[in-house]
């Protein structure tokens, strides 16, 4: 009977048999490992069974084996080698990727299901999904991510840091779980994210913030008012309803979100929070209220009461007010920023600012918005400088 052996100075696989009173051995490419082992034992029963029957041909699993000569078996057709007999039951990158999705698509959101999903299919698929997932390469992984800076985008040439490293995620993460299922060495072992140039903020001035909400139109101007006030993401207000407004405590509670018309939970638990309402906002909601609120649905919605879409607000609304004002062309999460560094500028608690803004500490704080606290309220040194005139005492 015949087994399935490792060699020890390499830890390859060898099939290890008896064909014509001859002891048989051939090596395989395969390192030793409980998935390849059965594999393997799989095909080493098929090659038994047509020993027993009279119909094994060494050529046909064997094409390249030294061992052919001592058997009288001429010239083979070479169509089910034991590598392509073992490939059956490979698994291949696509057939992976699609389990790996799967059986993970129940902890995503419906956002980040698509997100992933469609990297895979634009990107992975098209270089990895006829391989398998235990061939896959170091070096191929590294070419790949070479090619997606090179890429045209229709833009510019080549994808940037921070999207390269997006896509390299799922493959990260799909190679790490094939790993471990079919033991092998994961190829990524070595390979870092690319370092990604840090983003300056870019947020409005008081007096922009003025001209935005008195320039846009009526419909929209308590929306913009609340978005500047309260630090709320795009899909946080535009999840907004009526049922966590609560106008006797003064207070928006941040429970679900609305991206690309799926209602989901917040980005992160820290996310789901209390925001209170300034003067400002709650003046603004109490007129909103007299427009929306019979519906008891979404705070800021369409005609019909449906959720605002995030596009066409953008692109119908924001930036042509902002061409039309003269003003410097923004995102509108900056209209996030800004209400942070109104904040600070104020002299608001750092903490309470974290809180509002759903952070979990108030490093983001000191690191992004800082600096912009200086160019509002004028406090770069001068009040330093101040107590130490007004202190010490002049040199004799």
């Amino acid at each position: 009977m015949g087994s399935v052996r490792s060699r020890k100075e390499n830890g390859y696989l060898f099939f290890d048999f008896r064909y014509k009173g001859t002891r048989c051995r051939e090596q395989t490419i395969l390192p030793d490992g409980k998935d390849n082992r059965r594999r393997m034992e799989k095909v080493l029963k098929k090659i038994e069974a047509e020993i027993e029957l009279g119909t094994f041909d060494y050529g046909k699993y064997f094409p390249e084996s030294p061992m052919i000569s001592q058997f009288d078996v001429g010239d083979s057709p070479g169509d089910e080698t034991v590598v392509e007999a073992v490939k059956a039951e490979e698994h291949l990158f696509k057939d992976f990727s699609k389990e790996w999705v799967e059986e993970n698509v129940v902890r995503w959101k419906k956002s980040y299901q698509g997100m992933m999903e469609g990297t895979i299919n634009q990107h992975l698929l098209p270089q990895f999904g006829d391989k398998e997932v235990s061939r896959i390469t170091k070096g191929e992984i590294l070419k790949f991510r070479s090619s997606l800076a090179k890429v045209n985008n229709g833009t510019k040439e080549g994808l940037s840091p921070d999207r390269i490293n997006h896509i390299m995620t799922p493959l990260r993460m799909i190679l790490g779980e094939a790993a471990d299922r079919f033991n092998f060495t994961t190829p990524f072992l070595g390979i870092k994210q690319l370092i990604v140039p840090r983003t300056d903020i870019d947020p409005f001035s008081i007096d922009e913030v003025n001209r935005i909400i008195y320039g846009v139109h009526s419909t929209f101007r308590t929306y913009y008012l609340v978005r500047f006030l309260t630090g709320m993401r795009t899909s946080e207000i535009d999840g907004l309803k009526w049922e966590y407004v609560d106008f006797e405590r003064r207070e928006v509670l941040v429970r679900e979100t609305v991206v690309k018309g799926n209602v989901e939970t917040p980005k992160t638990d820290g996310s789901l929070r209390t925001i209170e309402m300034s003067q400002p906002v709650f003046d603004a909601l109490k007129e909103q209220f007299e427009v929306s609120g019979a519906r008891n649905g979404y705070v800021f919605c369409s005609r019909e009461g449906t959720a605002l879409c995030y596009a066409n607000v953008t692109n119908r609304v924001w930036y042509p007010l902002l061409e039309k004002l003269g003003i410097k062309k923004r995102r509108p999460y900056q209209t996030r920023h800004t209400a942070a560094t109104l904040w600070l500028a104020a002299g608001e608690n750092p903490e309470w600012i974290a809180r509002q803004m759903g952070h979990s500490t108030t490093r983001m704080l000191f690191t992004i918005y800082s600096r912009y606290v200086p160019n509002l309220t004028r406090r770069d040194g001068s009040a330093f400088e101040n107590l130490m005139a007004a202190r010490l005492r002049s040199t004799p």
